[in-house]
């Protein structure tokens, strides 16, 4: 069974947009628990425009499931996660105007900058996760930056508006997928994945081991719940 990554980012983002207490953050991350989610994802931004500070801390000490941290390679953000020590972190790139985030690490360009967040946060007992494009030499980068998992970020595959151009993101996937598994690295994805392109991804490249999905269950939960739009994700990647 694939692995079940829910992100209740945007859960924060309803209760930002009018500062007020509610919508409860850990009430959604125990419905989210209770439809079958395998974790939680959170991405604590440097502009702090949804998920804050305790946020983080609550969900870490007040739900059974492990927590994934979607972060910056920041020294701010980095003493976060060692004080409240997350299961995982996941190091993204992050720009202060993009809606979400737009494109996986340049681990080339970035590898020598990134090495000692890695090496931080791994002393301290957090597994961690690179957010990549699909392309082997990103891959062959963070398995020389010695970290456990890499995520494809998915976006291309799912923006794709014709079947050639689904078909060539699915090809550097598979490829991408194939080649991480080879040397020992544990494959998740996200980004831009719904209740219809998951069924593709999953049958196509069978090396992905965990989802994180966000933006399509909030937003199928505003219609069926929370608790039922996980159990309805988490049947699909049976």
């Amino acid at each position: 069974m694939i692995r079940l990554g829910v992100n209740i980012d945007h859960v924060a983002t309803i209760r930002q947009a009018r500062n007020t207490p509610y919508p409860d953050i850990l009430a959604a991350a125990k419905l989210a628990q209770a439809g079958g989610a395998d974790q939680i994802t959170v991405h604590l931004r440097e502009d702090r425009r949804h998920i804050q500070d305790e946020d983080v801390r609550l969900l870490r000490h007040e739900i059974r499931l492990p927590l994934n941290l979607e972060m910056a390679a920041v020294d701010d953000i980095t003493e976060v996660a060692i004080r409240v020590r997350p299961k995982s972190a996941t190091l993204v790139p992050e720009r202060r105007l993009e809606l979400t985030t737009e494109r996986g690490l340049d681990l080339v360009e970035e590898f020598q900058p990134i090495s000692p967040y890695i090496q931080k946060l791994k002393k301290n007992g957090i597994e961690v996760s690179l957010f990549i494009d699909p392309e082997e030499e990103q891959v062959r980068a963070a398995h020389e930056l010695q970290v456990s998992t890499v995520e494809f970020h998915t976006g291309a595959f799912a923006a794709a508006t014709n079947m050639l151009t689904r078909d060539q993101e699915l090809g550097k996937l598979r490829r991408a997928a194939r080649l991480a598994k080879e040397r020992g690295l544990k494959v998740a994805a996200g980004h831009g994945l719904h209740y219809e392109n998951t069924k593709t991804l999953i049958k196509t490249v069978p090396e992905i081991g965990e989802l994180n999905i966000g933006h399509a269950i909030v937003a199928r939960a505003i219609l069926v719940g929370l608790d039922n739009a996980v159990r309805e994700m988490k049947e699909l990647l049976k």
